[in-house]
């Protein structure tokens, strides 16, 4: 069982610790989701791309595990900004959604992406201390808007087609800052009628990771993205920070203050 007092938010600071992160990530992307691209080092059991150099890494620790990191490490966060973005050729979600809503606001863009907990960390707090890690890079690099592609696990649409429903009839996002799948792969977010959606079911099957960005005021982009690469179901997620409550920043930023 976790224990949340021995939780450790930091970057990655060093190549084993990269490392370190590119072996959980394959742990949980290709080992258990079925991830398969020609970048991954299967000899090394690395889940690794050429966006990894030009991005911060977060990491959770559980310092009660064991001393050794690699035992340690049991959340990831990737973070890519707008410097990063312009190294690596534009922003990672770029290879499967229209970003021009986002990049045409003027405003600082912070992208997350590659988020995954060890298994027996999900469910419980972990997620929250990932975010609230995040908050100090949030502040760092005085960003305004937070967005990232986040997974559905399979590509079976009829299979999600609850909680994808639910997502497009209660939370896209507004219209300006809102994202769309690239043409040649849309897939619609609204795949039953309004009375068909059964909110709870729709709720529970939902990840972490798309439940934090609701919970935070978060919106979703327009359309589903059929990721092959990594049996998966992406949608893109979209928060503006200044209409987080202040309630949900008292509880994120409070270790800053």
């Amino acid at each position: 069982m976790e224990n949340p007092s021995n939780f450790h938010v930091q970057l990655a600071k060093t190549p084993a610790d990269l490392v370190a992160i590119q072996r959980l990530r394959y742990e949980v992307f290709v080992v258990e989701m079925g991830a398969n691209t020609v970048e991954i080092d299967h000899a090394k059991g690395l889940e690794q791309d050429t966006y990894d150099a030009h991005c911060q890494h977060l990491m959770l620790l559980d310092l009660d595990r064991s001393p050794d990191r690699l035992e340690q490490l049991v959340g990831v966060y990737r973070v890519l900004t707008q410097k990063g973005a312009d190294a690596a050729g534009g922003f990672y979600s770029a290879t499967e959604f229209d970003l021009n809503p986002l990049l045409k606001s003027g405003r600082t863009l912070l992208e997350l992406g590659r988020s995954c907990l060890r298994k027996s960390y999900r469910g419980g707090s972990a997620m929250f201390y990932l975010w609230q890690g995040l908050s100090g890079l949030i502040v760092k690099e005085d960003a305004e808007i937070l967005f990232g592609a986040a997974s559905f696990k399979g590509t079976n649409i009829a299979a999600l087609a609850q909680p994808l429903s639910l997502l497009h009839e209660e939370y896209l996002t507004s219209v300006d800052l809102r994202p769309k799948v690239l043409p040649q792969a849309y897939v619609s977010l609204s795949q039953l009628e309004k009375s068909q959606i059964e909110r709870l079911t729709a709720l529970k099957a939902m990840p972490a990771l798309i439940k934090a960005y609701l919970r935070l005021g978060g919106g979703v982009a327009d359309g589903a993205f059929i990721d092959q690469n990594f049996n998966t179901t992406d949608v893109c997620m979209v928060l503006d920070i200044k209409k987080m409550s202040s309630r949900q920043k008292s509880i994120y930023f409070r270790k800053l203050k």
